[in-house]
């Protein structure tokens, strides 16, 4: 098995948060020398003109990050009206983030039951979302919160805007109500 790809995997699935030393070693059971090489190994390939991707030691985790010389192209894709389309996902977690602020990306996950890695990337380099801090649970995850073009994009003054979760969950609760009623009344078992 290449160990190199494997890793080339691992940075990958994991994304933002990246990988200690450590870690490395202990997933691909090697040791501290050989995550090393492993590492050196990997970054080598990508110094190549022919690859968009590097790796880079940020906040003591290595991640896979783009290279700054094609800034210039991830700028036209986010800009280009096109792609500024936002998914059902991006919505759902856009929804999260508004009536939950500041909130950090694991408790968004746990909250659409997914990851939302990628997601949450997309939306800071939209300007949707933007890092405010650092939340004081174990490891200081960052916390996001939305910006003022989330605000401008949906047409809204503020955040007391936004409809009232309250009525929402109401209207939800009735309409379960008046389905389970159609149910019981419909299909109730003959003695």
């Amino acid at each position: 098995m290449n160990k190199t790809a494997v890793l080339e995997g691992l940075l990958f699935v994991v994304g933002e948060d990246g990988l200690t030393l450590d870690q490395i070693e202990d997933v691909l059971e090697v040791s501290e020398e050989e995550a090393k090489e492993l590492l050196s190994s990997l970054k080598k390939s990508y110094e190549s003109d022919e690859r968009g991707i590097r790796i880079d030691f940020l906040g003591n985790r290595f991640k896979l990050t783009t290279k700054q010389e094609h800034r210039e192209y991830y700028q036209k894709l986010i800009e280009n009206p096109e792609t500024n389309i936002l998914s059902q996902a991006a919505l759902e977690t856009l929804a999260i983030i508004a009536y939950n602020a500041p909130i950090t990306r694991i408790q968004i996950d746990a909250m659409r039951g997914v990851s939302s890695v990628s997601i949450v990337r997309k939306l800071v380099a939209k300007g949707f979302i933007k890092e405010t801090g650092r939340s004081d649970l174990p490891g200081r995850p960052i916390l996001y919160e939305t910006t003022s073009d989330f605000l401008d994009y949906f047409g809204l003054s503020t955040l007391d805007d936004l409809p009232n979760m309250d009525d929402f969950i109401e209207e939800q609760s009735e309409v379960e109500d008046t389905e389970s009623d159609l149910y019981d009344s419909k299909y109730k078992e003959e003695d």
